[in-house]
């Protein structure tokens, strides 16, 4: 069960031309506005066309420019999930979830809708029309409605965007469960990290129409392969880098030498590290010149929210202004609690195994 991707389309501004394939797991789409996301899963539905390329769902060719094929959307046997949800305000819950059902039997189609509405916790409200449910229930809707179909294929662009928080967490852990037990293939297209993170086994990172990365998740995040990716995957902490003696890396722009444990195969061009690696901590007493990847640091601003506390700090020296700043670190409040009334400077540490080296 898989689903093999090769296409381009001019758009205004850029060009389109990506290539991959999605087997099994749902497989990510994460990438910034504009990226070219929502036209590749449009252009897998058929309401887009390609310029040339192939689209395969399952050894079925959908798409072929040089065979001239070209299957209608209707005939693809894809689910789509829009943003908005596109629900049919004139049809109530249960007609929204049968609309693709119509040349079923009756009985069939009576069947798959109830299965779904049990499926989606909607029951009791398919005589509901969409203007009564709230915007989760929605959401619900429209999934049930993309798989009551039974499709081979299904694509989620940016499903949870227009819910707040809380209805966004519930339906997150909903999905994963029903994603657990689909056996088609699935593309979720998302501009949030952790959410593509938790939902997706595999990730394709785009960037101006083009696949800038594709693997596991895990390696996507722990090794991005370029700055851009890098970045695009929430990484703050960037300096221009070289070669040390001693196996060592300089840190041009944070004024420090560091000790990493990836391979040194080529002159690095960057050094990164993300802002959750980072271990700040009051001063315990040792100077922290001579210790291996550990140095002073003064606290320049903070940010916080409920749970955790982003600290900008100047190493070397105090901070000129809010703004004078090298790295950013993310740490638990309860981590802040413990030392930020202690007197700088504190001491910053850079695990070797968290550091990475980046081509530009």
């Amino acid at each position: 069960m898989s689903l093999e991707v090769t296409i381009e389309k001019q758009l205004s501004g850029f060009r389109l031309a990506v290539e991959f394939t999605a087997d099994g797991m749902p497989l990510g789409l994460l990438g910034p506005s504009g990226s070219g996301k929502s036209m590749t899963l449009r252009a897998i539905a058929g309401l887009e066309t390609p310029d040339r390329g192939r689209i395969v769902l399952h050894e079925r060719v959908l798409f072929d420019s040089a065979r001239r094929i070209d299957v209608p959307a209707r005939a693809r046997h894809i689910g789509l999930l829009f943003q908005h949800y596109a629900l049919f305000p004139h049809l109530t819950v249960a007609g929204n979830i049968a609309f693709g059902l119509r040349r079923l039997p009756e009985r069939e189609r009576a069947r798959r809708v109830q299965q779904q509405l049990a499926a989606a916790h909607l029951d009791g409200l398919a005589s509901r029309y969409p203007r009564s449910l709230s915007g989760g229930e929605q959401q619900r809707v429209a999934l049930a409605r993309a798989l009551a179909v039974e499709p081979a294929g299904l694509l989620l662009d940016e499903p949870f965007s227009a819910l707040d928080t809380h209805l966004r967490n519930a339906l997150e852990r909903q999905l994963r469960e029903t994603l657990g037990s689909y056996r088609g293939s699935t593309l979720f297209v998302s501009h949030n990290l952790e959410e593509a993170y938790r939902v997706c086994g595999e990730i394709v990172v785009l960037a101006r129409g083009g696949v800038a990365a594709r693997g596991p998740k895990e390696e996507i995040f722990r090794h991005p392969p370029t700055l851009e990716v890098a970045r695009l995957t929430g990484c703050k902490n960037f300096s221009r880098a070289r070669r040390a003696t001693g196996g060592l890396v300089q840190a041009h722009d944070w004024g420090v030498t560091l000790r990493v444990t990836q391979a040194l195969a080529a002159p690095p061009e960057h050094i990164a590290i993300r802002a959750h690696h980072i271990h700040v901590r009051a001063a315990d007493g040792t100077a922290a010149e001579g210790r291996e990847n550990v140095f002073p640091c003064w606290l320049a601003a903070m940010t916080e929210t409920p749970f955790r506390v982003t600290l900008d700090l100047r190493i070397g020296g105090p901070p000129a202004s809010p703004a004078d700043f090298h790295v950013q670190a993310e740490i638990f409040k309860q981590e802040w609690e413990a030392f930020h009334t202690l007197p700088q400077p504190w001491q910053v540490e850079f695990a070797p195994d968290r550091l990475f080296l980046l081509p530009d």
